[in-house]
C-alpha cells in the first residue's frame, strides 16, 4: 500500500510563510537593483524548466531556491518603479496579503450559500467601486477576471436584450444581422467578443476616430442609419473611456444621445479611464460613465489591486441574469433576500476576488487612492513636457490620463525622417530601453506611425524614476540615430 500523503503541518506552514515573505520583502527593498526585463532566448528558458514530474516530494526550500534563482529574474517585473508598459498593474502589500488569506480559504462564491460572507464583501466592494468611477451604485454588478470577460458578457446582456429571450434557444439563427459598433481604437477584445458571441467579425462596424482618436459620433449614427435602411439590426455601441493606444476618450455624452434616439444598449470600456473622475482635478474634464447601460472598470489597472480584478456593471436590472442564469436542482437556493453570483455570468465557480480589493480599498481610502492617482498624473505632465519643450520628440494623442505617447522626430539634413525610417528608428528605441534592463515601455501603431507608450502608475515610481527614464530615453534616441542604426 502506499504511503499516505500528508500536507504540511501548521508549524511548517507559518515557518515556510515566514520564508516567503521575507523573500518577498527582499525582492522589494532591491527592487531597484533588478533588472525590469532582461533579454532571454524562449527555447533556452524552456529547457531549464524542463524535467521529468519528481516522484517524490521536493524540499520547500529548493523550490523557493530555485523560483528565486531561476523564475523571478526572467520575469518582466510589472511592480517594478520603472515598468512603464502597457497599462499598469501595480500589486499593492495589502492586496499581496489578501491574495494569501484567499487562497488559504479557497471558498467558491458561486452562491450566496457557498459563500455568504464572500457575496457580502463583494456587494459592499462593487458599491464603492460604482461610487468612485461615478456609476449607478444600485446596479447590477460582479467581479471578474479581467476586461476582456467583461466585455463579452455586457455584450451577451445587450445581444439577448435587443433580439428577445429567444436567442437563446434559437441562436442568431433567425436574427438577420446583429451588429455591434466601436470606434477604430477600440480593444481587440471587442472583436474577440462579438466573434465568441456569435455575431460574426463584419457584424462589428469599426467607426472612424478622429484627429485625438475618439469616436466621431456623426460618423456612428451615419452607420446605424445605414444599417437599419438596409435591414440590419443595431446590438450594442462601444464607448471607450481611455483607450489603449493613447488613453482616448469618447465623448460619451454626444454618443449616449444617439443610443438613446435609436434605442442602442450603450456599453462603456472604462477599463482605464474609469475611476479618474474621482480626482478632483479631472472631475469636470473627464466622461460621464452614468450614461452607460454597463460599464467595465479595472481596479488592477489604477487601484492598486493584484491581478485580477475587473468590475462589470449594468443598469438595466435583470439583463446579466437574463442572459446567463441557468438553476440546476443542486445548486437551488432557499434565501429569497440572498443573491447568487453565478447568475450573472457564464462562469460557476468563481474565487474570493474581492477580498483583495477590500483590503486594498480600506487599507487606502477615497483619499489615499486619489492622491495616487493624482500623483500619476503629475509625473506623466512632467515627462510629457519635457517631450514638448524638447525639438526632437512629438507627444502624440490628447488625453487627461498619465498614459504619454511619444515619438522620436529628429531631421536629416534639414528634412524630417521618411515614416518608414521613423518607425523603424522608434521600434530601435523600445528595443534598446527594454533591453537594457533599466526600464521597460512599450509602444502602438497610430494612423501616421509608431509610437512610443509610456504608462505611469505604479505605487512605488517617484518622479526620479520619470526623470530617469526620460534620460534613457533621449539618450537612447540620439545614439541610435547618431549610429544610424535603424
Amino acid at each position: 500500500m502506499a504511503d499516505i500523503m500528508h500536507d504540511w503541518s501548521p508549524d511548517e506552514f507559518e515557518e515556510h510563510g515566514t520564508e516567503v515573505l521575507a523573500a518577498i520583502r527582499e525582492h522589494f527593498e532591491q527592487i531597484r537593483q533588478v533588472p525590469v526585463s532582461r533579454p532571454y532566448d524562449a527555447q533556452l528558458l524552456l529547457e531549464q524548466f524542463d524535467s521529468p514530474l519528481p516522484d517524490e516530494g521536493e524540499e520547500f526550500k529548493a523550490i523557493l531556491a530555485e523560483t528565486r534563482q531561476k523564475v523571478v529574474p526572467n520575469l518582466v517585473q510589472w511592480n517594478h518603479p520603472s515598468f512603464f508598459g502597457y497599462f499598469p498593474t501595480c500589486a499593492s502589500f495589502p492586496g499581496v496579503l489578501a491574495e494569501t488569506v484567499t487562497a488559504a480559504l479557497n471558498v467558491n462564491t458561486m452562491l450566496w450559500k457557498t459563500s455568504p460572507a464572500g457575496s457580502a464583501v463583494e456587494a459592499v466592494v462593487l458599491r464603492w467601486l460604482a461610487d468612485l468611477a461615478g456609476y449607478d451604485t444600485g446596479a447590477d454588478g460582479l467581479l471578474l477576471g479581467g476586461a476582456s470577460l467583461a466585455n463579452m458578457f455586457a455584450l451577451g446582456a445587450a445581444r439577448d436584450a435587443a433580439l428577445g429571450p429567444g436567442v437563446r434557444e434559437d441562436g442568431l439563427a433567425a436574427a438577420g444581422r446583429p451588429r455591434v459598433y466601436a470606434s477604430d481604437q477600440a480593444h481587440s477584445s471587442i472583436e474577440k467578443s462579438v466573434i465568441a458571441l456569435g455575431f460574426g467579425s463584419r457584424n462589428l462596424v469599426r467607426v472612424e476616430s478622429d484627429e485625438h482618436y475618439r469616436m466621431r459620433p456623426e460618423e456612428l449614427e451615419a452607420a446605424l442609419r445605414q444599417d437599419l435602411t438596409a435591414g440590419a439590426k443595431p446590438v450594442a455601441v462601444v464607448a471607450t473611456v481611455g483607450t489603449t493606444s493613447t488613453g482616448a476618450a469618447d465623448d460619451l455624452t454626444a454618443i449616449a444621445r444617439i443610443t438613446e434616439r435609436y434605442g442602442v444598449w450603450l456599453h462603456v470600456d472604462a477599463a482605464y479611464g474609469g475611476f479618474y473622475r474621482a480626482c478632483p482635478t479631472l472631475r469636470d474634464r473627464v466622461e460621464d460613465v452614468r450614461l452607460g447601460d454597463s460599464l467595465v472598470v479595472n481596479p488592477q489597472k489604477t487601484l492598486l489591486v493584484p491581478l485580477d480584478s475587473t468590475a462589470l456593471f449594468c443598469r438595466r436590472k435583470g439583463a446579466l441574469a437574463e442572459s446567463f442564469r441557468i438553476v440546476p436542482d443542486y445548486l437551488t437556493s432557499e434565501q429569497p433576500a440572498a443573491f447568487d453570483y453565478m447568475d450573472l455570468s457564464p462562469q460557476l465557480g468563481r474565487g474570493f476576488r474581492a477580498l483583495k480589493a477590500w483590503w486594498v480599498l480600506r487599507s487606502f481610502g477615497r483619499d489615499g487612492l486619489t492622491s495616487h492617482l493624482e500623483r500619476s498624473l503629475e509625473m506623466a505632465d512632467e515627462l510629457r513636457e519635457n517631450a514638448i519643450g524638447h525639438e526632437d520628440w512629438t507627444v502624440v494623442g490628447s488625453t487627461p490620463y498619465p498614459l504619454v505617447c511619444l515619438r522620436y522626430t529628429p531631421k536629416r539634413n534639414g528634412r524630417p525622417l521618411r515614416r518608414d525610417e521613423r518607425d523603424r528608428l522608434n521600434t530601435a528605441i523600445v528595443g534598446a530601453v527594454n533591453k537594457s534592463g533599466q526600464a521597460f515601455v512599450s509602444h502602438s501603431v497610430l494612423k501616421d506611425g509608431y509610437v512610443i507608450r509610456v504608462a505611469v502608475g505604479n505605487i512605488r515610481t517617484t518622479s526620479a524614476d520619470v526623470k530617469a527614464l526620460w534620460r534613457l530615453l533621449t539618450s537612447t534616441a540620439e545614439a541610435l540615430y547618431a549610429e544610424q542604426r535603424f
